[in-house]
């Protein structure tokens, strides 16, 4: 199966695991499942970063690219139509990053593995 991680759930598969659901542990834990990781993360995540709002042991460039070799998570890159659909999305979530991933997941028949509960109001396929 194919799930998308949400932005916090790579953070803390990364970084802290122990925040992760026993249920988030065993979808990733399992080799037949494919592990996503969206473009819009890596953003998210350099935003933040840059900001200071998370501290990395590495900048992100570096960071991130590691994880996703580490963990072999394949990178999901964005679409123009997933961009649009973002915005055609009912107004449950603000979070324009939440919304991409959200739109994303849709488009690509992937199930999002997030805690975030506005996430979970959308019509797509999610597991925490």
């Amino acid at each position: 199966m194919s799930y998308l991680l949400d932005t916090c759930a790579f953070i803390w598969l990364c970084a802290e695991p122990h925040r992760l659901s026993d249920a988030a542990m065993q979808i990733l834990g399992l080799q037949e499942n494919v592990i996503h990781l969206s473009h819009v993360s890596h953003l998210e995540i350099s935003l933040k970063w840059a900001a200071g709002k998370i501290k990395l042991p590495q900048p992100p460039r570096t960071w991130i690219s590691q994880q996703v070799r580490a963990w072999h998570i394949k990178r999901v890159p964005l679409t123009l139509d997933e961009i649009y659909r973002s915005v055609e999305l009912p107004r449950h979530h603000r979070d324009p990053f939440d919304r991409l991933l959200v739109s994303s997941a849709v488009s690509r028949n992937m199930t999002i593995l997030t805690p975030d509960v506005a996430v979970q109001k959308y019509d797509v396929a999610w597991r925490w």
